[in-house]
């Protein structure tokens, strides 16, 4: 079953997993340092949750959506492309305590859309160098517009 992903950048993520496990009536499938995501059957949902800055708005960090295969994103990556769409493909890269094969693609707003499959789980919240995935605030604001997405 392929789901979509909200990606929320927070500035307090204990008081956002309180929140949204009563929201959602679950609690996160996956917890860790500065990150959680909540695997929601009901509506279909990946809700990851990346720690911000203290004091700041709640953003949306990128959305995506997760399929069960690495053949589903090639798929996509083969079908986005040939529907005109730039795409930024990232196999076997490390973030979001997660090893994923992954398209990327921005919207006319420049907001990021990640197409993923999760291959295993990792040890780490940091990105893999090189990739567009688990970018900084930092980052992002000093890349072109059109990359500027961040990630998990």
């Amino acid at each position: 079953m392929s789901r979509v992903q909200l990606a929320l950048r927070v500035p307090d993520l204990d008081a956002s997993v309180a929140f949204y496990s009563k929201l959602f009536g679950t609690e996160p499938a996956k917890l860790r340092d500065g990150y959680a995501n909540f695997a929601i059957t009901e509506p279909p949902l990946k809700l990851v949750l990346i720690e911000g800055t203290a004091g700041e708005a709640t953003r949306m960090d990128h959305l995506g959506i997760e399929v069960e295969t690495t053949d589903a994103v090639h798929a996509a990556t083969t079908r986005l492309g040939e529907a005109g769409l730039a795409t930024d493909v990232e196999n076997d890269t490390t973030c979001c305590y997660a090893l994923q094969d992954k398209v990327w693609v921005h919207g006319p707003g420049q907001e990021p859309w990640e197409v993923y499959v999760v291959q295993a789980d990792t040890d780490t919240l940091a990105k893999q160098q090189g990739s567009t995935c688990c970018t900084s605030s930092a980052e992002a604001d000093s890349r072109e517009p059109a990359a500027a997405g961040d990630c998990c």
